[in-house]
């Protein structure tokens, strides 16, 4: 029984009598996916789940043991002390990947979900704007590092996640007080990007989610400059203050003044979004622009291979996310089977 061998299951998995599952899903936070979760089994579609903090693989088997794996895995994992799951995860679908099984996204899609510096090589190469940067990995490289660039800088943990530990310097002083310190902190691989801070133009940023490489929906996230952490899943009030109440929206204190609203971005966006998703491999994922208010030019500057989607999307975006997606993992699977 390789499927054994393969994972540890959950305590709870899921049961059939339908066929055994051709699909299982490689998960780390506990709420987050809920929802995928609830709308296969509202349809009977067979999954299996593998919860990644308890994962471990069989090299000796050489079979896969699933058609298709979707890949979930949250690169802010290391917050809730399950960072040694990150770089296994890279291994364990390199793995999966070579015995031929689909893997949404895949370990191609998952490397940049973990590199934010890999991210601006990849808006580089596509020739898309992006906040000037500089990549370092000591803390005493940030000072010559920011020479040329346009105080406030944000220094970002190369492994995000929901904008964990970004921080904001508004003068050449204020770092190097932070350096001298020893209060710079450069994440979990020991890599930051120090980058130009770019005032929103409408103090919003806008989210663009992608599905099999295409243009799913777009929202603006209104900014209170309090916080980074912008997960969409986690902000609770339309821009007309209505609430939003899906299971699932959880309102923390740094975030509780997000406010959130339905957008069609451009097509030039669109199109560029979808050209982001493809080079990075993502299969599901959203994409964050925003316009500077000096100058009204867009910068794109987050690529994120995880998407919760936005909290209510009937009352945001005018339909559910969860049911396409789950349209396309079966999809997947019936081409996966062939």
């Amino acid at each position: 029984m390789s499927a054994v061998k393969d994972a540890i299951r959950t305590r709870s998995p899921v049961q059939t009598t339908r066929r055994s599952a051709d699909l299982a899903i490689l998960y780390e936070h506990p709420a987050w996916f809920e929802k995928v979760f609830a709308e296969l089994d509202r349809r009977g579609t067979p999954y299996e789940k593998l919860h990644a903090p308890e994962h471990f693989f069989d090299l000796d088997s050489r079979v896969r043991s699933w058609p298709v794996l979707f890949n979930r895995m949250s690169p802010s994992a290391w917050r809730r002390e399950h960072g040694s799951g990150l770089f296994y995860t890279l291994s364990y679908l390199s793995h999966v990947e070579a015995l031929g099984t689909r893997v949404i996204n895949g370990s191609k899609a998952f490397r940049h979900e973990l590199s934010k510096a890999l991210q601006l090589s990849l808006l580089q190469s596509l020739e898309l704007p992006f906040p000037k940067s500089r990549v370092i990995h000591a803390p005493e490289q940030a000072l010559p590092a920011a020479r040329g660039l346009r105080y406030p800088v944000l220094l970002k943990p190369n492994i995000g996640g929901s904008g964990a530990g970004v921080v904001r310097f508004d003068r050449p002083e204020d770092l190097q007080r932070a350096v001298d310190g020893h209060q710079l902190a450069l994440g979990f691989d020991h890599v930051g990007v120090l980058q130009e801070f770019i005032p929103a133009r409408g103090g919003f940023i806008t989210r663009v989610e992608t599905l099999n490489g295409r243009y799913l929906y777009g929202i603006r996230v209104h900014l209170t400059g309090q916080t980074f952490d912008l997960c969409p899943a986690d902000i609770c009030q339309t821009t007309s203050g209505q609430d939003l109440t899906a299971p699932g929206c959880v309102v923390e204190a740094s975030k509780a003044g997000l406010r959130v609203e339905g957008y069609q971005p451009p097509v030039e966006v669109v199109r560029a979004v979808e050209a982001i998703a493809r080079g990075a491999g993502i299969d599901v994922g959203g994409i964050e622009y925003l316009v500077d208010d000096r100058d009204g030019q867009v910068y794109y500057y987050d690529v994120n291979a995880l998407s919760n989607f936005v909290a209510d999307a009937r009352t945001v975006v005018g339909f559910d996310p969860f049911v396409r997606l789950v349209d396309f993992l079966e999809e997947t699977i019936d081409v996966a089977r062939r």
